[in-house]
């Protein structure tokens, strides 16, 4: 049997999944012929964690003609008994057997500030319904989360049966930390990802104003590759003259694991996620967490957490009070936090997805 996955997304946040999904799949050794489709770019990574897979070469973009024509016309030409797309967006006209794995709904629901309206409305309404479409045309769906399962059954209008979760898994940084040398002696609040409106940074930025009031040393440091929207909230935090904020810009992983040992809490003020990984890594590395209470994030983090009602600035910043004062609280979040990572594993993700290609292909 052949197996093809789709790991065009490998490099990108979300491309983190198929990275670990590949290297621990490749370590089950399945009797299934795997092929892995990659950008042009990623394929001697491929090489180096999964050297007995083939790896070909696919540099159709996403949500491109090429994508629904060139794509398809790939597929057809491998003749693979099944498919696993890792995201919803694939060529509508590849009828094969396969299955998905759907990260979230968050595209469905929040726009994009810095697209066009009237461009990204219409992208928004197409990935809306291609969401439906290959939800009932998958022979199986994977999800990160039960809350995702949830959500898609219900917004998709299928049976919950039809879907299996496979929880991602922290990992830890083996690189030694590097300090920030502006951040050495500094009190600073952290949170790392990226800035799209779902995000809920210009909320976290406001509580951060109400703390400063009365901690004027205080520090929030938001970390993740500058783009369009991080230059947004920059020009935000300097229109409004507010002190002590630092946007890091890209950083490496001893810089990351750095900031996550020193930091007085990691705040994670989403209002939508799938799995929530930051603030699993936060957990992992050390870090007393704060997050919202919206979406699946109770349900990654349980008990390891300290939350937040994301829509209301002063119960954001109460709640970070609470844990900077309080260093029971804090050191039980660390303990809890610690603890909590260890309850997923990147090879239980492909163990189950495995026992999902060998019942989809038996069908």
């Amino acid at each position: 049997m052949r197996i093809v996955i789709d790991a065009r997304e490998s490099g990108t946040s979300t491309g983190r999944h198929i990275d670990k999904l590949l290297e621990y799949l490749h370590g089950l050794k399945p009797h299934e012929e795997i092929i892995i489709l990659a950008k042009s770019s990623r394929i001697e990574f491929f090489k180096k964690i999964a050297p007995d897979f083939e790896v070909l070469s696919s540099d159709y973009k996403e949500f491109s003609f090429a994508e629904q024509l060139g794509f398809a016309r790939q597929l057809y030409g491998l003749r693979p008994d099944l498919v696993h797309f890792m995201k919803a967006n694939q060529p509508v006209l590849y009828f094969g057997r396969s299955v998905t794995t759907v990260h979230d709904l968050t595209t469905t629901r929040f726009r994009n500030p810095a697209k066009p309206f009237l461009i990204f409305k219409i992208k928004q309404l197409i990935y809306r319904l291609v969401t439906v479409w290959v939800a009932h045309k998958s022979k199986h769906i994977f999800t990160i989360s039960e809350f995702v399962k949830n959500d898609l059954a219900h917004f998709a209008r299928i049976s919950p049966s039809k879907i299996t979760v496979t929880y991602l898994a922290a990992d830890k940084i083996t690189e030694p930390p590097v300090p920030i040398s502006k951040l050495q002696t500094a009190n600073f609040l952290l949170y790392v990802g990226r800035p799209q409106p779902h995000k809920n940074l210009r909320r976290l930025i406001d509580a951060f104003v109400t703390l400063q009031a009365e901690r004027p040393e205080l520090w929030l440091v938001l970390a993740g590759k500058k783009d369009v929207l991080y230059e947004r909230y920059e020009q935000y935090v300097k229109k409004q003259d507010i002190k002590n904020v630092l946007f890091t810009g890209f950083i490496s992983e001893g810089q990351l694991l750095w900031l996550y040992q020193h930091c007085a809490a990691y705040v994670f003020p989403s209002l939508s996620e799938g799995f929530g990984l930051p603030g699993l890594e936060a957990m992992q590395a050390g870090a007393p967490v704060l997050s919202s209470s919206a979406t699946c994030l109770p349900e990654i983090y349980g008990a390891a957490a300290h939350y937040f009602d994301p829509t209301d600035t002063k119960d954001m910043a109460d709640k970070i009070v609470e844990v900077l004062d309080d260093p029971k609280l804090r050191a039980e979040l660390i303990a809890a936090g610690k603890a909590q990572a260890t309850k997923y594993s990147w090879q239980r993700m492909a163990e189950q997805t495995l026992a999902v290609y060998q019942q989809a292909l038996s069908k």
